[in-house]
């Protein structure tokens, strides 16, 4: 049953079963003023059984609010394909699938010359009509996380500080000589590294497709995503890739555009500012 014809029955409910009280309950057990209120009381009920058909979506979220936290569904937004290639939503009784599409781009319009912007422009109107389905094309720019890189240069830094002092003790100043200038190079990188942050831009095309169940929703939309990778090799001569597992979050998931690392970083270098 449908959720406002639900909440349109139980209200009415509610009311009939207070006029019914009202009425048909001796004065002696209630008096007449209580009866009033209780007609007044169903009434209001009336009114809000009818008006829930027009501003279900707006009472809900009140009802349900518990301590300021309100619950607008309890569904999870979407999930991970078994392939690793889409993620899947559910709208009723339709699955829709989503795919991301990377696309390379080896140089900025700064490098270009005016002939080459000309014929980029084209390529990109061209890159519009490669498809008869609806393909979302999207660049964005967000801060990378460096972590990861930042751990290789503290592994090579280490490395480099073992080898230094295993060579320290011999003769061979070449060769500590070397050592020496090793790891100061790793050290300036590892400085130049952590003073900026670096941006990151990646461009995409994404792409949906709706099916009864989950496998032809898969199905379809990898059909689509082949299709649209195919158009735009033809199109910008780059080699378009389907994105895939966890890399997908990048572009459905707002923590992932500023890495909590990152932030965590900003937070601790405004403390020690403040403190200093």
């Amino acid at each position: 049953m449908d959720q406002k014809i639900f909440a349109l029955i139980g209200l009415l409910g509610v009311s009939i079963v207070l006029l019914i009280i009202a009425i048909g309950t001796p004065q002696s057990l209630i008096p007449s003023p209580l009866k009033i209120v209780l007609l007044i009381v169903a009434l209001a009920f009336d009114a809000i059984a009818f008006t829930s058909r027009r501003y279900y979506y707006m009472m809900v979220p009140l009802l349900r609010q518990r301590s300021k936290n309100i619950v607008l569904s309890n569904e999870e937004p979407y999930w991970l394909s078994s392939s690793g290639d889409a993620i899947i939503r559910r709208e009723r009784d339709w699955f829709i699938a989503t795919a991301y599409i990377s696309i390379p781009f080896y140089r900025s319009a700064t490098e270009m010359t005016d002939v080459e912007k000309l014929e980029f422009s084209r390529q990109m109107s061209r890159l519009v009509g490669i498809s008869s389905e609806p393909v979302r094309f999207t660049t964005e720019m967000y801060l990378m996380n460096k972590d990861a890189y930042i751990q290789e240069l503290h592994d090579a830094i280490n490395q480099a500080e073992l080898e230094e002092a295993q060579l320290a003790s011999g003769a061979d100043t070449e060769k500590l000589e070397i050592a020496r200038g090793k790891l100061a190079m790793w050290r300036n990188i590892m400085q130049n590294a952590s003073a900026v942050q670096s941006l990151e831009i990646t461009s995409y095309a994404a792409v949906s497709a709706a099916g009864a169940k989950e496998y032809e929703a898969i199905s379809m939309v990898q059909q689509k995503a082949r299709d649209v990778v195919a158009g735009i090799g033809t199109t910008l001569g780059v080699t378009p890739s389907v994105i895939t597992g966890s890399a997908i979050l990048k572009f459905v998931e707002p923590e992932y555009l500023i890495p909590f690392s990152t932030v965590r970083e900003q937070m601790e270098t405004k403390t020690e500012e403040q403190v200093i």
